[in-house]
């Protein structure tokens, strides 16, 4: 029986060789060699480890890991707390009740995502320094005795929150909307009141969206360097810094990026874990939208309020006081120097933007195109280096580009060449990190509306004897082109607003609109950074108008 078992075991594989064989063309191949590119950083991570940590390995675990942990713990709690009050509350008013100016609000609460959450900290500590608005304000009302310290912990979870709630926000709003309509009805045919309703079921039925937003905020909490350095808070990102530049021990800050990822991962199987658990849902062929109630004008007014408060803090007021300081500064700070940094700026945003939506196409359809149905999973593992932080990516390109630049330097200077410096502290690897951290952001616009294409027609085109790529340029690229538009466009803003690796890969004599604002609010020269985070923040807005859209379209 043993010999029997033995022999099917072995009939098994090698039929599964066979097919493997038979079904294995070149579009498999480069969907591999494009996916072990794009995650080489971490790879490298991963093999760093086995040399051991710094010298200060010891010190840091002993007397700094225990405070990054406790921070970074403190920051999750507080601000998934905040962003689910913010977030959950303002999706579920503006989808279920009328109010004065609703559909204006409807799209002034995804604004907050325009602003970098380090620049909102720069507006908040000014307005709450010395001297500030809202000092200033509190002196004019005869409160002098009223003094907030936001330069703290606490501080910063309330920046943090008040600038990536709209994540929630927008995963929760998008369930209500399409989803919730059929359920407000069966509930109120059984007399279930409003706020029943609402807590026992359309709570519990939107928690897998909601739990996906969140799970967005909280990598970019991890993630944010900028307001935590200005802050003081120490926090895993700016212990890699430091481990890096401070202490100038990779290792160090290799082990501590290592465990930054694991608990970026947990952070995804978490919400993979809560998806599977849900088994219940509201029907998928719902196309009618959630009706929304009429109550009193009070009524209404105090919903108003409460919808526009996360609107107020989140936007209102950080431009507010950017736009004021504009005025103050704009004759020291806008010259020709700041030009060429905003063109700067621009041009190495287009070109990441370009390059990552390249690489999106391939492996997209490098993995359509190939036999083998794992590749098409496979595939996807090139998309998770949005879900590592910007830091964590730069230490992983720096490493093997060092060495890699050592090994050219010794080669060239065999015959006589002194070449510097070839890949690392160059535009090249800056743009390669960019494709890595922001792929998922062309990849998932472009696979949506790739998904809407009848395979019918590539696979007549096929028939008639036409190759993938001619098939692709004649009639596949113009039926995508609004995916690859957006695509591009979305990009774009994120290597705009990116601060961590940009900060560890930029050449030197090259500076970004986010780095120039960092230095300014690094050198106490707050007001002086407002122009540079106007000018992110105005571009960012186009995307955030364009995702409203699409949000409507649905």
């Amino acid at each position: 029986m043993k010999q029997v078992g033995s022999n099917k075991e072995t009939f098994s594989l090698k039929s599964r060789l066979k097919r493997l064989k038979r079904d294995s063309n070149r579009w498999s191949i480069f969907t591999l060699i494009i996916v072990l590119f794009l995650a080489l950083p971490i790879i490298f991570i991963g093999v760093e480890l086995f040399s051991g940590p710094g010298e200060t390995w010891s010190h840091i675990v002993q007397h700094l890991l225990p405070e990054y942990i406790w921070n970074s713990l403190y920051l999750v709690v507080f601000c998934s707390v905040l962003v689910l009050l913010f977030g959950v509350s303002s999706a579920w008013l503006v989808s279920r009740f009328e109010f004065p100016f609703r559909k204006q609000l409807e799209w002034l609460l995804i604004l907050p995502l325009a602003i970098p959450s380090y620049i909102v900290g720069y507006a908040y500590a000014g307005m709450f320094d010395y001297g500030g608005s809202l000092d200033l304000f509190f002196r004019a009302m005869n409160f002098d005795f009223i003094r907030i310290d936001i330069m703290n912990r606490a501080g910063l979870a309330f920046v943090l929150s008040i600038s990536l709630f709209p994540y929630v926000y927008v995963s929760a709003r998008a369930f209500f909307l399409n989803q919730a309509n059929n359920l407000l009805e069966a509930s109120k045919m059984l007399g279930v009141g409003e706020r029943k309703t609402f807590f026992k079921l359309m709570l519990p039925l939107a928690r897998p969206a909601i739990v996906a937003g969140l799970v967005l905020v909280l990598m970019e909490v991890l993630n944010d360097y900028g307001a935590a350095s200005y802050y003081g808070v120490n926090t895993f990102t700016t212990g890699i810094f430091r481990s890096w530049f401070s202490l100038e021990e990779p290792e160090t800050a290799v082990y501590l990026s290592a465990l930054l990822i694991i608990i970026i991962f947990a952070l995804i199987l978490f919400e993979k874990w809560q998806v599977r658990k849900v088994k219940f849902t509201s029907s998928k062929t719902n196309n009618t939208h959630i009706q929304r109630k009429e109550t009193k004008k009070s009524i209404q007014w105090v919903i108003f309020s409460v919808v526009f408060l996360p609107v107020l803090l989140g936007f209102v007021l950080p431009v507010g006081q950017l736009i004021y300081w504009a005025f103050i500064t704009a004759s020291t700070v806008f010259d020709l120097e700041f030009i060429l940094i905003s063109l700067q700026s621009f041009g190495i945003a287009i070109v990441s933007a370009l390059i990552t939506v390249f690489f999106a196409l391939l492996l997209i359809y490098f993995s359509k195109w190939s036999a083998l149905r794992f590749i098409k999973n496979i595939a996807r593992i090139g998309v998770l280096g949005y879900a590592i932080p910007g830091a964590v990516i730069a230490i992983g390109i720096m490493i093997p580009t060092i060495a890699l630049d050592k090994w050219l330097i010794d080669v060239l200077a065999q015959f006589g060449i002194d070449s510097g410096l070839i890949i690392n502290g160059t535009l090249i690897a800056l743009f390669y990190a960019y494709a890595v951290r922001f792929l998922a952001v062309a990849y998932n616009p472009i696979d949506s509306t790739a998904l809407k294409v009848d395979n019918s027609i590539p696979d007549s085109s096929k028939v008639l004897g036409v190759g993938n790529l001619k098939t692709f340029f004649k009639i596949e690229f113009p039926l995508i082109k609004t995916g690859v538009f957006s695509a591009v466009i979305l990009v774009f803003i994120d290597v705009m607003k990116e601060l961590p690796l940009t900060l560890i890969l930029k050449p030197y004599h090259i500076d970004t609109l986010a780095v120039k604002a960092f230095e300014y609010a690094s050198d106490e020269m707050v007001m002086e950074a407002s122009i540079p985070s106007l000018f992110i923040i105005f571009t960012a807005m186009i995307p955030v108008i364009f995702l409203n859209k699409l949000l409507i379209k649905k």
